[in-house]
């Protein structure tokens, strides 16, 4: 196939989601052979991400996915946003950790991993809620044991202050007529209608050959980027959310 390979992401991934929708794309991915990356909050606070009674076989499940080959990320700490600093990618003017010093970063980061391996999951792989870092999370990341992130635009996994990051893709109709490369599809599955979610398996059937697993992803050769391409991403990144806001506004 000529077209971009589009690998799978699932946000919010907590005991108490919604359990409804996320077997349902568990099912899809097992029809279109795929396994995604699943971004685990450590310690939910956030009210929004509660959809229902907490699982308290969560950890067995997230072991379970494991052993079917799906890949962890740990997406931020309690998901709570404690600034407006849309960070280096400032998609959204909303974070958890940019704006914050490095220390209490760490911390985070700390605090977060010890709640992941009490369910027997272990990653280097940051997911930041609202999609926003600063270079402080960056130095935080290494100093606590992380080397990946999963975000930033481009056609493939980059290498960028020591830390290699796989993109996401802002729109899946333009990255499915794309060609070439590889990128990141995010799904929210906590709040997809059944309508969006004939959606999805209409689009992941029609397009299964371009399907990769999220481990696929990460085997990928990177490619080095330096101040200038992180520079563009930036304007990129923030051009897209002022596009964003003037359309809610017309």
């Amino acid at each position: 196939m000529t077209g971009r390979k589009i690998a799978v992401r699932m946000d919010d991934i907590t005991p108490d989601m919604n359990w409804g929708n996320f077997n349902y794309f568990r099912k899809l991915f097992q029809e279109i052979g795929i396994t995604p990356l699943l971004g685990i909050v450590p310690d939910n606070r956030d009210a929004k991400l509660r959809c229902g009674e907490a699982r308290e076989d969560f950890g067995a499940v997230m072991r379970e996915l494991a052993d079917e080959g799906y890949t962890f990320a740990m997406h931020g700490y309690r998901h709570l946003y404690t600034t407006s600093n849309g960070g280096m990618f400032p998609l959204n003017r909303n974070s958890e950790f940019a704006g914050l010093a490095c220390d209490r970063q760490s911390q985070m980061l700390r605090a977060g991993r010890e709640k992941l391996e009490a369910w027997g999951v272990r990653t280097d792989i940051f997911m930041a809620p609202s999609h926003s870092y600063d270079r402080n999370t960056l130095k935080a990341l290494r100093e606590t044991g992380f080397a990946r992130i999963t975000d930033g635009f481009g056609r493939r996994p980059y290498v960028y202050a020591g830390l290699t990051f796989y993109p996401i893709s802002f729109q899946m109709s333009r990255s499915l007529k794309a060609k070439g490369g590889a990128t990141t599809l995010v799904i929210h599955a906590n709040t997809v209608t059944e309508k969006e979610k004939e959606q999805y398996a209409r689009v992941f059937r029609e397009h299964a050959a371009d399907m990769i697993s999220y481990g696929e992803y990460l085997a990928m050769e990177p490619t080095a980027r330096g101040a200038l391409g992180m520079a563009g991403e930036y304007l990129l990144a923030k051009c897209k959310y002022l596009l964003v806001r003037l359309r809610k506004r017309l």
